[in-house]
């Protein structure tokens, strides 16, 4: 089996980053935009220089470094992830493929490759969604499909914008338009990611390679009634927002049972005002993540939930539905998974075709330039936890066949045979 990455320094990196947590020993919390995503940022550049990188942040809080090519008019490979996470997460989900990124970056260093093609190294922000709503904010920026209008729209559970933050961030959300890239300016796009199931540790793959990804959407819901006094308040008299809330969601997972074809629905976030246990709540939101391998499905299942909820709302109780995100099923470059195969082959790794159940910067991505992602085992399947583990010997199989497939592309004819 050939071996080309670093496990012990792919280790170094994910251990390194993973300090930057606001919630040491309970996993890892780092919403965009706060001090801990700050200190991993300036982490990330760091490494970035040390691999030999000239890095900028762009007007939005992306880390991107660049190794120039020896043609540098030609559009750039790309490679990279998020370094965002979700509360209480693991120090995999997104940022393995950031340091799959810095990785390759010093295999070229240690190996002085001269690209022909330029290659730059993104850590992206705001991919969970968890602070703003919506998910995939950065890679939506890129791809010119987010409204550059929204960021004072878009707001975390403190009530602080989008735009507020990226001020005390020290950006300039005026100037955030200059971060979504020309049509052509990106050759091809890779991702490598943890699997975030079990399928690969079960049937002992070494890695997965993606063909296509599950459409989604994700909705807010908030329904709004009166507060009052638990016990003088009679109960024909109340406006209460958590029982109109609990009405629709009652019904909400039986839409995705009924409509099958590998659809599902989740509730992940409730939210109930004022919270008193002896006050009528006059305040309740909630999210409905909704994914289906088929549009049409989505599309259905979103205008179902839209009706359930909307008919749960009488007896003086007002509701709001917003769509925060919809995206339909992607396919990825055939040509991408066809060479990533292939060099899993070559590196005498057991590689299978696979299906993403979640969604992944590389979903927006591959609307804009050619796209691959690569999977690796997650053990027990768990993800969005602080048990959520991978391997670095794992791990470093996919940086191998990410790196063997970027210096197909990126370097000179006669020099892509990498031993």
């Amino acid at each position: 089996m050939t071996r080309f990455s670093d496990p012990q320094r792919i280790q170094r990196l994910i251990e390194g980053l993973d300090r930057f947590t606001a919630t040491p020993g309970e996993g890892t919390t780092r919403l965009t935009y706060s001090p801990e995503f700050r200190q991993a940022a300036d982490f990330l550049r760091a490494e970035m220089e040390s691999a030999g990188l000239t890095v900028r942040e762009d007007e939005v809080g992306n880390v991107i470094g660049r190794l120039e090519g020896s043609n540098p008019d030609l559009a750039p490979v790309m490679i990279g992830s998020h370094f965002d996470s979700v509360p209480n997460g693991g120090k995999f989900d997104g940022q393995a493929g950031v340091v799959a990124g810095i990785e390759i970056a010093s295999l070229f260093r240690d190996r002085g490759l001269m690209p022909e093609r330029p290659i730059e190294f993104i850590g992206m922000i705001e991919e969970e969604g968890t602070r703003f709503g919506g998910g995939m904010v950065a890679s939506r920026i890129l791809a010119g499909r987010l409204d550059m209008g929204s960021f004072d729209a878009l707001a975390d559970d403190d009530g602080i914008t989008m735009a507020e933050a990226m001020a005390r961030f020290g950006l300039d959300p005026a100037q955030a338009h200059r971060a979504v890239l020309k049509p052509g300016s990106v050759y091809a796009f890779l991702e490598l990611h943890i699997e975030q199931g079990p399928v690969l540790e079960a049937q002992g793959d070494d890695v997965g390679i993606v063909d296509r990804v599950v459409g989604m959407a994700q909705l807010k819901v908030t329904f709004r009634g009166q507060a009052g006094h638990a016990g003088t308040t009679p109960m024909n008299a109340r406006r209460d927002a958590l029982v109109g809330a609990v009405a629709a969601l009652s019904q909400l997972p039986d839409l995705a049972c009924a409509i099958g074809q590998d659809a599902v629905l989740t509730v992940g976030k409730l939210e109930v005002h004022p919270g008193g246990a002896n006050v009528i709540p006059d305040l309740v939101t909630f999210t409905v993540d909704i994914r289906a391998p088929k549009d049409e499905v989505v599309r259905t299942l979103v205008e179902r939930s839209r009706s359930v909820i909307e008919q749960a709302g009488g007896n003086g109780l007002t509701v709001k539905v917003e769509e925060q995100l919809f995206v339909s099923p992607v396919l990825l470059s055939v040509e991408l998974h066809s060479t990533l195969t292939r060099h899993a082959g070559t590196l005498g790794l057991k590689s299978r075709t696979m299906v993403s159940g979640a969604g992944h910067d590389a979903m927006i991505m591959a609307q804009f330039a050619p796209t691959g992602l690569v999977f690796v085992p997650s053990r027990n399947g768990i993800s969005h936890a602080p048990e959520e583990w991978t391997d670095y010997e794992q791990l470093a199989r996919g940086v191998d066949v990410v790196f063997a497939t970027v210096c197909e592309l990126t370097l000179p004819e006669g020099q892509r045979r990498i031993e």
